[in-house]
């Protein structure tokens, strides 16, 4: 799925005929755009759902093009937030879905050029998004994010580059604080225009990032590629192959109490005794056919298989791993993953002007997990940081097979309706491997299946404003690892831990006002069994049901194109997010604010952004104080940063260079980055660093 932005070209009249996995298709100009469910493409403003939408140039723009956390402010209902934790990727919740989740992305949906970056379970990372080839990414919320299936509180798509005339090859670097620095190097290009069969178009990118990190023990490497080929295969049909690989080595800082954050924030007592750390290595491709069959139906076909290997050290001493029942403190982690969604969309009349899509999703996972303890015994004393006896043998699969159908209704020039229902079923099989006398054999099963439904009416007041109400129904499995632990370190998985299911409604507004958007919306979202963390501690989770839960809020935002070259925007969140019931057993929490979660987040920025020479920008970010803990007796307090950058881009002949500098934290704020909900031993806060510095350069060659 590709949405441009508010002052450009257009999105599919739903962001879903998408019940399924977004998948972007050729054009013959310059968009990319997805097989849509009408026969023509709308502004943003005509899409009855809350979506907002960051450009690829603009991600790059004066930015280090290494996480997203540096230019998804703007995303109102987007809580974003970096650990300073390479081993346990960005913090990154949708109207507080996602916030629980101690590392990784959990309760969204997240592809990368229609190939899901979200395993069957709801366990995601962003760790293979290539910033330096993205086109756009386009953020999903509110009750049609449902209709992606599991998992799907919100939805991240991100679609790169494709290649087009002429050729074009970049360098790109960054050095910045902490020893920090990136180079990248992509290739574009096309032969032809698209059109005509054996047209071809390609995107080849990869870069290398390397820190010594803000605190102690958090130095990473990263090494990231990307490429992108498209054939058009004859005058109806095109094939693209995608390939994306990452190698990512980091240690681990780990949390700290709030004693510990006041006295040095940059240190990591627990990541310098157990040397925590972790090695990731994943590898995919994927294969997408797209096929018109006639003038009023289409075909898409997406393929893809990847696989992806961990290992990760964690800080759990010696005297717990003891206990005949636990898995160690060392975990080893081989995933081959694999899916294949086909649909069909039908474009016709039944009294009215009407679009119908349907199709089938399937995904299959399979898991090799072992657990060894941390340490080995030198002279009668623990060594910890080296991998010891194995404690913990098992396979695991995970799959869904989602039947999907939506349709669209023009019922009047102003009034029109989208409805659509999936049928979400995921299994899961679990096969103990590691069995002792004292460790008993803790195989299992389970499966869940649930209808999802969501439509939405949306009313065109003028050609300039739109209004919509929407409503739907969604589902969230437990992830794998969330099954895989049960609380006071007992052995054997968290079967008793059911999926939560929640419903959504929403009302929006969005208005055009010349080169701007304007865009309001206010929900409420009523979850039941939601799943939250039990107990957290040495890099270990354990998960519960908490009942009910409500989540109700507002968001706005602006995106404002003025004097030719000035930009502004701007976005407030309020979200009130709470348990309905007792979720904290002796300790009532019934009525406390969910951990994790920001009541109020506000981005503003002002830039002057011509195409060439001199350019400079400031942005200001606010987030109020997040609860740790579900008894909401820890908090890291409220903060305000500013950023500035400048530079200068200019071009001769067949040369194009940008070069910049930026500071960010400006004002040098002390305050926590984010928060690791209810650990264990109070180790709650992963401090942001103070002020810090960068420059970057980027060269250019067009053929």
């Amino acid at each position: 799925m590709k949405i441009p932005i508010a002052r450009q070209a257009a999105l599919p009249a739903l962001i879903l005929p998408v019940l399924a996995l977004p998948a972007p298709s050729f054009a013959a100009d310059d968009q990319t755009l997805i097989v849509t469910a009408t026969p023509h493409t709308v502004s943003e403003l005509d899409t009855p759902a809350a979506v907002s939408v960051v450009n690829g140039e603009e991600m790059r723009h004066a930015e280090p093009r290494i996480n997203l956390s540096e230019s998804l402010g703007a995303v109102p209902g987007l809580q974003v937030q970096n650990r300073q934790n390479y081993a346990q990727d960005l913090q990154l919740s949708i109207r507080g879905f996602g916030s629980r989740s101690t590392y990784g992305v959990r309760g969204l949906r997240l592809y990368v050029d229609g190939i899901p970056a979200t395993m069957p379970d709801g366990q995601g990372q962003t760790s293979n998004i290539d910033i330096n080839s993205v086109e756009s990414v386009d953020v999903l919320r509110g009750p049609f994010s449902a209709l992606y299936g599991n998992s799907s509180g919100g939805v991240m798509n991100v679609t790169t580059q494709t290649g087009e005339q002429p050729a074009t090859i970049e360098a790109s670097s960054y050095y910045g604080s902490f020893g920090s620095w990136r180079y990248g190097l992509k290739a574009t290009g096309a032969t032809g225009d698209g059109t005509q069969a054996g047209d071809v178009n390609y995107t080849v990118s990869s870069s290398r990032f390397a820190t010594h990190g803000y605190r102690d023990h958090s130095g990473a490497r990263k090494n990231l590629a990307n490429a992108k080929l498209g054939v058009r295969i004859d005058d109806v049909s095109t094939l693209t192959l995608l390939l994306n690989s990452v190698d990512i080595t980091a240690n681990d800082p780990g949390g700290l109490s709030s004693a510990e954050w006041h006295d040095n924030p940059r240190q990591s007592p627990r990541g310098d005794q157990y040397n925590t750390r972790k090695d990731t290595k994943q590898t995919q491709a994927g294969l997408r056919y797209e096929r018109q069959l006639s003038s009023d139906d289409d075909l898409s076909v997406m393929m893809y298989a990847g696989e992806r290997e961990t290992t990760q050290y964690q800080s759990i001493p010696r005297a717990p791993q003891l206990n005949p029942h636990h898995a160690g403190g060392v975990i080893s982690l081989n995933r081959h993953y694999q899916g294949i969604d086909t649909r069909w969309t039908h474009r016709g009349e039944l009294l009215v002007p009407v679009t119908f899509t349907t199709g089938l999703d399937y995904e299959n996972m399979s898991e090799n997990r072992k657990g060894y303890e941390n340490f080995v015994m030198v002279n009668g004393t623990p060594e910890y940081g080296e991998k010891g006896a194995l404690r913990r043998d098992e396979r695991n699969l995970m799959w869904n097979l989602d039947p999907y159908l939506q349709s669209t209704w023009q019922l009047t020039d102003k009034l029109s309706l989208d409805a659509g229902v999936r049928y979400s079923s995921v299994w899961f099989d679990s096969n103990d491997h590691y069995i002792t006398a004292a460790n008993g054999d803790d195989s299992g099963d389970a499966s869940y299946h649930k209808w999802l439904p969501a439509g939405s009416l949306k009313y065109a007041v003028t050609d300039a404003w739109n209004l919509y109400l929407s409503a739907g129904r969604g589902f969230e499995t437990p992830t794998i690892n969330e099954l895989s632990y049960r609380s006071n370190n007992q052995s054997g998985l968290n079967f008793n831990l059911k999926p939560s299911t929640n419903d959504t409604v929403e009302i929006g507004s969005k208005t055009r006002v010349g080169n701007g958007l304007i865009t309001a919306a206010l929900f409420q979202t009523d979850t039941d069994d939601e799943i939250v963390v039990d107990a957290s501690s040495g890099g270990r989770t354990s998960y519960k049901n908490a009942g009910k839960t409500r989540r109700q809020g507002a968001e706005l935002s602006l995106d404002q194109q003025f004097a030719e070259n000035w930009r502004a925007k701007a976005s407030w969140t309020w979200l009130d997010a709470t348990y309905r019931t007792n979720a904290c057993g002796a300790n009532d929490c019934n009525g406390n604010r969910i951990p994790g979660i920001a009541r109020n987040m506000g981005f503003a920025s002002l830039g002057y952004e011509p195409e060439t020479g001199w350019y400079a920008g400031s942005d200001i970010r606010y987030m109020s104080g997040i609860m740790a803990d579900d008894e909401n007796t820890a908090q890291a307090p409220s903060w305000t940063v500013v950023g500035l950058n400048t530079g200068y881009k200019f071009s001769y002949g067949h040369w194009m260079m940008d070069i910049f500098g930026r500071v960010d934290n400006l004002f040098d704020r002390e305050y926590v980055g984010s928060v690791i909900v209810n650990e264990s031993n109070g180790r709650y806060y992963e401090p942001a660093p103070g002020r810090n510095y960068g420059v970057g350069l980027s060269v250019a060659w067009q053929f």
